[in-house]
């Protein structure tokens, strides 16, 4: 059974605005009866997280889970990677090296 990515690429700094539009974006792919068993967060481009962003994360997490899917994260700066260290958050996040490395552990696995 082959499994349902989307992928949401996010740049710049992850504060309260942007978080408030991560949220909106992923209850809108649920709303739209968007299926997809697996939300994949690129932050490749994320230079910098406050902690309203990682409440958007760790909210999107929760309304993916909802969803009956799940959400894993990949291409976190050194930076974003330490902040989520500190915060445990790595430990409710799966977070990848890159989209590859993603898709090695996670698709090759199915």
């Amino acid at each position: 059974m082959a499994v349902t990515v989307t992928t949401i690429e996010l740049s710049g700094i992850l504060n309260a605005d942007r978080g408030n539009q991560l949220r909106r974006d992923v209850s809108d792919l649920i709303a739209q009866q968007q299926k997809f068993d697996v939300l994949l967060i690129d932050l490749k481009d994320v230079n910098f997280i406050d902690s309203s962003g990682l409440g958007a994360l760790v909210s999107s997490m929760q309304t993916v889970r909802n969803a009956n899917a799940k959400l894993f994260v990949c291409s976190a700066s050194a930076q974003v990677k330490m902040l989520f260290e500190l915060t445990k958050l790595d430990r409710i996040i799966q977070n990848f090296v890159d989209r590859e490395d993603f898709k090695r552990q996670v698709l090759s696995v199915q």
